[in-house]
Protein backbone atom coordinates (compact mmCIF):
# COMPACT_ATOMS: atom_id res chain seq x y z
CA UNK A 1 0.00 0.00 0.00
CA UNK A 2 1.75 3.43 -0.95
CA UNK A 3 1.42 6.23 1.37
CA UNK A 4 0.74 10.02 0.68
CA UNK A 5 3.04 12.26 0.57
CA UNK A 6 2.79 14.89 2.95
CA UNK A 7 3.36 18.01 0.97
CA UNK A 8 6.02 20.84 2.76
CA UNK A 9 4.19 24.26 3.11
CA UNK A 10 7.16 27.30 2.90
CA UNK A 11 6.15 27.62 6.21
CA UNK A 12 7.68 24.28 7.23
CA UNK A 13 11.11 24.85 5.74
CA UNK A 14 11.06 28.43 7.02
CA UNK A 15 10.12 26.58 10.73
CA UNK A 16 13.25 24.38 9.66
CA UNK A 17 15.19 27.52 8.45
CA UNK A 18 14.59 28.75 12.17
CA UNK A 19 17.74 25.86 13.27
CA UNK A 20 20.16 27.81 11.04
CA UNK A 21 19.13 31.25 12.21
CA UNK A 22 19.45 30.11 15.82
CA UNK A 23 23.14 28.49 15.04
CA UNK A 24 24.36 31.87 13.44
CA UNK A 25 23.21 33.68 16.32
CA UNK A 26 24.92 31.15 19.00
CA UNK A 27 28.10 31.02 16.49
CA UNK A 28 28.17 35.33 16.48
CA UNK A 29 27.67 35.40 20.41
CA UNK A 30 30.73 32.86 21.04
CA UNK A 31 32.56 34.35 18.34
CA UNK A 32 33.70 31.72 16.17
CA UNK A 33 33.40 32.98 13.11
CA UNK A 34 31.01 31.07 11.18
CA UNK A 35 27.89 32.66 11.19
CA UNK A 36 28.25 34.76 7.56
CA UNK A 37 29.64 31.22 5.95
CA UNK A 38 26.55 29.49 7.33
CA UNK A 39 23.66 31.92 6.46
CA UNK A 40 25.73 32.21 2.79
CA UNK A 41 25.53 28.01 2.31
CA UNK A 42 22.58 27.80 3.70
CA UNK A 43 20.70 30.43 1.73
CA UNK A 44 22.89 29.54 -1.41
CA UNK A 45 21.42 25.56 -0.82
CA UNK A 46 18.37 26.88 -1.07
CA UNK A 47 18.65 28.96 -4.24
CA UNK A 48 20.48 26.28 -5.91
CA UNK A 49 17.77 23.33 -4.72
CA UNK A 50 14.81 25.43 -5.87
CA UNK A 51 16.46 26.69 -8.93
CA UNK A 52 17.16 22.34 -9.92
CA UNK A 53 13.87 21.54 -9.58
CA UNK A 54 12.41 23.59 -11.55
CA UNK A 55 14.92 22.34 -13.81
CA UNK A 56 14.69 18.88 -13.39
CA UNK A 57 10.15 19.40 -13.92
CA UNK A 58 10.35 20.97 -17.56
CA UNK A 59 13.30 18.16 -17.90
CA UNK A 60 11.16 15.20 -17.00
CA UNK A 61 8.17 16.87 -19.12
CA UNK A 62 10.73 16.47 -22.42
CA UNK A 63 13.48 14.47 -21.36
CA UNK A 64 15.23 14.80 -24.46
CA UNK A 65 18.59 13.06 -24.71
CA UNK A 66 20.51 16.65 -25.74
CA UNK A 67 19.12 18.44 -22.76
CA UNK A 68 20.09 15.99 -20.56
CA UNK A 69 23.71 15.66 -21.77
CA UNK A 70 23.57 19.38 -21.05
CA UNK A 71 22.51 19.16 -17.32
CA UNK A 72 25.36 16.62 -16.57
CA UNK A 73 27.63 18.75 -18.31
CA UNK A 74 27.11 21.45 -16.32
CA UNK A 75 27.04 19.42 -12.98
CA UNK A 76 30.43 18.17 -14.36
CA UNK A 77 31.77 22.12 -14.78
CA UNK A 78 30.55 23.02 -11.46
CA UNK A 79 31.94 20.11 -9.76
CA UNK A 80 35.08 20.45 -11.45
CA UNK A 81 35.11 24.05 -10.32
CA UNK A 82 34.02 23.00 -6.76
CA UNK A 83 37.45 20.51 -6.65
CA UNK A 84 39.57 23.00 -7.81
CA UNK A 85 38.83 25.58 -4.93
CA UNK A 86 38.54 23.52 -2.10
CA UNK A 87 43.01 23.04 -2.66
CA UNK A 88 45.17 24.25 -0.35
CA UNK A 89 47.65 24.35 -3.24
CA UNK A 90 46.48 23.41 -6.11
CA UNK A 91 47.89 23.34 -10.13
CA UNK A 92 48.55 26.40 -11.84
CA UNK A 93 46.80 26.99 -15.03
CA UNK A 94 44.55 24.85 -16.84
CA UNK A 95 45.61 21.21 -14.34
CA UNK A 96 44.23 22.79 -11.71
CA UNK A 97 40.77 22.74 -13.30
CA UNK A 98 41.47 19.90 -15.67
CA UNK A 99 42.70 16.76 -13.49
CA UNK A 100 39.49 16.89 -11.03
CA UNK A 101 37.34 17.43 -13.96
CA UNK A 102 38.92 14.56 -16.38
CA UNK A 103 38.81 11.94 -13.41
CA UNK A 104 35.24 12.49 -12.55
CA UNK A 105 34.30 12.23 -16.06
CA UNK A 106 36.41 9.04 -16.25
CA UNK A 107 34.90 7.60 -13.43
CA UNK A 108 31.45 9.29 -12.12
CA UNK A 109 30.22 9.04 -16.16
CA UNK A 110 31.40 5.51 -16.99
CA UNK A 111 29.93 4.49 -13.40
CA UNK A 112 26.52 6.24 -14.42
CA UNK A 113 26.47 4.31 -17.95
CA UNK A 114 26.59 0.68 -16.41
CA UNK A 115 24.62 1.14 -13.56
CA UNK A 116 21.66 2.76 -16.83
CA UNK A 117 22.35 0.18 -18.98
CA UNK A 118 23.02 -3.36 -17.37
CA UNK A 119 21.42 -2.52 -13.57
CA UNK A 120 18.46 -0.45 -13.94
CA UNK A 121 17.56 -0.63 -17.79
CA UNK A 122 15.15 2.24 -17.87
CA UNK A 123 13.67 2.98 -20.76
CA UNK A 124 14.91 4.88 -22.61
CA UNK A 125 18.30 4.56 -20.99
CA UNK A 126 18.90 8.37 -20.50
CA UNK A 127 15.74 8.27 -18.53
CA UNK A 128 16.53 12.10 -16.63
CA UNK A 129 14.66 10.73 -13.58
CA UNK A 130 16.81 7.68 -13.36
CA UNK A 131 20.13 9.35 -15.24
CA UNK A 132 20.22 12.67 -13.55
CA UNK A 133 19.83 11.73 -9.66
CA UNK A 134 21.97 9.26 -9.79
CA UNK A 135 24.69 10.85 -11.82
CA UNK A 136 24.43 14.01 -8.97
CA UNK A 137 24.73 11.27 -6.34
CA UNK A 138 28.21 9.26 -8.27
CA UNK A 139 29.48 12.98 -8.72
CA UNK A 140 29.05 14.86 -5.65
CA UNK A 141 30.77 11.75 -3.75
CA UNK A 142 33.29 11.30 -6.11
CA UNK A 143 34.15 15.28 -6.08
CA UNK A 144 34.58 15.01 -2.34
CA UNK A 145 36.98 12.36 -2.55
CA UNK A 146 39.27 13.81 -5.48
CA UNK A 147 39.08 17.01 -3.63
CA UNK A 148 40.49 14.85 0.05
CA UNK A 149 42.98 13.28 -2.73
CA UNK A 150 44.39 16.21 -4.36
CA UNK A 151 44.72 18.76 -1.40
CA UNK A 152 46.43 15.52 0.24
CA UNK A 153 49.11 15.16 -2.15
CA UNK A 154 49.79 18.35 -2.90
CA UNK A 155 50.36 19.62 0.66
CA UNK A 156 52.88 15.72 1.14
CA UNK A 157 54.84 16.57 -1.66
CA UNK A 158 55.29 20.10 0.14
CA UNK A 159 56.28 18.79 3.40
CA UNK A 160 58.26 16.07 2.19
CA UNK A 161 60.53 17.96 -0.46
CA UNK A 162 63.58 17.25 0.57
CA UNK A 163 62.72 13.39 1.20
CA UNK A 164 61.12 13.01 -2.70
CA UNK A 165 64.40 14.90 -3.77
CA UNK A 166 66.82 12.87 -1.99
CA UNK A 167 65.11 9.95 -3.22
CA UNK A 168 65.80 11.37 -6.99
CA UNK A 169 69.23 12.03 -6.56
CA UNK A 170 69.60 8.19 -5.41
CA UNK A 171 68.61 6.53 -8.71
CA UNK A 172 64.89 6.11 -8.03
CA UNK A 173 62.19 7.02 -10.31
CA UNK A 174 59.23 9.85 -9.88
CA UNK A 175 57.12 6.66 -9.20
CA UNK A 176 58.85 5.19 -5.99
CA UNK A 177 59.94 8.52 -5.00
CA UNK A 178 56.28 9.94 -4.34
CA UNK A 179 54.54 6.64 -3.80
CA UNK A 180 54.28 6.94 -0.16
CA UNK A 181 52.50 10.26 -0.54
CA UNK A 182 50.47 8.54 -3.31
CA UNK A 183 49.50 5.88 -1.53
CA UNK A 184 48.28 7.86 1.10
CA UNK A 185 46.30 10.42 -0.82
CA UNK A 186 44.08 7.32 -2.58
CA UNK A 187 43.82 6.00 0.69
CA UNK A 188 42.53 9.58 2.30
CA UNK A 189 40.17 10.11 -0.85
CA UNK A 190 38.22 6.82 -0.10
CA UNK A 191 37.67 7.29 3.54
CA UNK A 192 34.62 9.47 3.38
CA UNK A 193 32.61 6.45 1.50
CA UNK A 194 34.26 3.71 3.51
CA UNK A 195 32.75 5.20 6.49
CA UNK A 196 29.88 5.93 5.00
CA UNK A 197 29.49 1.97 3.84
CA UNK A 198 30.29 0.92 7.07
CA UNK A 199 27.95 3.21 9.32
CA UNK A 200 25.08 2.67 6.75
CA UNK A 201 21.88 1.48 8.71
CA UNK A 202 23.64 0.65 11.62
CA UNK A 203 24.50 4.73 12.38
CA UNK A 204 22.92 6.22 9.66
CA UNK A 205 20.41 5.72 7.06
CA UNK A 206 21.24 6.94 3.88
CA UNK A 207 19.77 10.33 2.32
CA UNK A 208 18.88 8.17 -0.63
CA UNK A 209 16.77 5.80 1.60
CA UNK A 210 15.24 7.52 3.56
CA UNK A 211 13.99 10.13 0.64
CA UNK A 212 12.26 6.47 -1.03
CA UNK A 213 10.59 5.61 2.42
CA UNK A 214 9.13 9.03 3.20
CA UNK A 215 7.89 9.50 -0.39
CA UNK A 216 6.26 5.90 0.40
CA UNK A 217 8.29 3.75 -1.54
CA UNK A 218 8.65 -0.47 0.48
CA UNK A 219 11.82 0.10 3.02
CA UNK A 220 12.86 -3.51 1.46
CA UNK A 221 13.09 -1.37 -2.03
CA UNK A 222 14.43 1.58 -1.07
CA UNK A 223 17.47 -0.51 0.74
CA UNK A 224 18.02 -2.35 -2.42
CA UNK A 225 18.00 0.87 -4.23
CA UNK A 226 20.60 2.10 -1.48
CA UNK A 227 22.94 -0.91 -1.92
CA UNK A 228 23.15 -0.10 -5.37
CA UNK A 229 23.58 3.91 -4.98
CA UNK A 230 26.47 2.88 -2.26
CA UNK A 231 28.70 0.50 -4.35
CA UNK A 232 28.04 2.66 -7.82
CA UNK A 233 29.70 5.81 -5.66
CA UNK A 234 32.19 3.34 -4.06
CA UNK A 235 33.05 2.83 -7.59
CA UNK A 236 33.25 6.02 -8.70
CA UNK A 237 34.88 7.68 -5.87
CA UNK A 238 37.80 4.90 -5.78
CA UNK A 239 38.66 4.77 -9.77
CA UNK A 240 37.97 8.49 -9.67
CA UNK A 241 40.73 8.69 -6.85
CA UNK A 242 43.00 6.87 -7.96
CA UNK A 243 43.30 8.73 -11.57
CA UNK A 244 42.97 11.97 -10.17
CA UNK A 245 46.16 11.40 -7.86
CA UNK A 246 47.52 9.48 -10.79
CA UNK A 247 47.90 12.44 -13.02
CA UNK A 248 48.63 15.28 -10.61
CA UNK A 249 51.52 12.79 -9.06
CA UNK A 250 52.88 12.67 -12.36
CA UNK A 251 52.26 16.68 -13.29
CA UNK A 252 54.37 17.35 -10.31
CA UNK A 253 57.62 15.83 -12.03
CA UNK A 254 58.93 16.81 -15.15
CA UNK A 255 60.49 14.83 -18.38
CA UNK A 256 63.82 15.02 -16.19
CA UNK A 257 62.15 13.96 -13.43
CA UNK A 258 62.82 16.92 -11.03
CA UNK A 259 59.94 17.96 -8.64
CA UNK A 260 58.49 20.74 -9.88
CA UNK A 261 56.64 22.69 -6.75
CA UNK A 262 56.43 25.52 -8.92
CA UNK A 263 53.64 24.00 -10.86
CA UNK A 264 51.69 24.91 -7.45
CA UNK A 265 50.27 27.46 -6.83
CA UNK A 266 51.15 29.40 -3.23
CA UNK A 267 49.93 28.04 0.15
CA UNK A 268 46.30 29.50 0.51
CA UNK A 269 45.98 31.69 3.37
Amino acid sequence: MMMKVIVLSPWDLALAALLIVALAGLSFHLRIGSEGALLVSAARSTAQLLLIGVVLKVLFANGHPVWVGLLASVMLVVAGREVMVRQKRRFVGWWGFGVGTLSMFVSSFAVSMLALLLVIGSEPWYAPQYAIPLLGMILGNTMNGISLGLDRLTQDAAHKRQIIESRLALGHDWRRAISDSRREAMRVGMIPIINAMSAAGIVSLPGMMTGQILAGTPPVEAVKYQILVMFLIAGGTGFGTMVAVSLAARRLFDERQRLRLDRLSPPAS
